[in-house]
């Protein structure tokens, strides 16, 4: 049995290198520095009619890139697909440094979001701001500096 057959929930340690501190992830990023910054967000217990419609998961990518100033590259591409405990929306917006996507499972009520920009954003912002829009009543993040 592998050890994360079980890691549900479980946040994992990411390393990378690392400078001195900074101030605000915009910081991070840029000639000689790190690539960019990464997010994941899990959100559990969201509201069920919130992660099963369309338009609302479209209005929550939008505001989102407003709300972090990333400027979005085409349209938002939502598809529902997949059986029983994999069932739900999946969506991906393409950004012009990089991308926004997320699965949301129906079986569960949860959502699996992840950013990755090459520009600086405040995780703590996407992350409240994700719970706050699904009305999720948990949620868990990992962040990792992409090098």
């Amino acid at each position: 049995m592998n050890a994360l057959d079980n890691a549900e929930g479980a946040v994992l340690p990411t390393t990378a290198p690392t400078s001195s501190p900074v101030e605000s992830p915009e910081e991070l990023i840029g000639a000689g520095k790190a690539w960019g910054l990464s997010t994941a967000v899990d959100l559990h217990d969201c509201r069920p009619e919130a992660i099963r419609d369309r338009d609302y998961i479209e209005a929550y990518v939008i505001a989102l890139c407003k709300l972090i100033e990333m400027k979005r590259f085409g349209e938002c591409q939502i598809v529902h697909f997949g059986e029983g405990r994999v069932a739900g929306y999946s969506m991906l917006q393409l950004i012009e440094t990089s991308l926004i996507s997320g699965h949301f499972a129906n079986d569960t009520n949860r959502a699996y979001l992840d950013i990755f920009s090459c520009k600086g954003y405040d995780p703590a912002v996407v992350v409240e701001f994700s719970r706050k829009f699904f009305g999720a009543r948990s949620t868990a993040a990992t962040v990792t500096v992409r090098y």
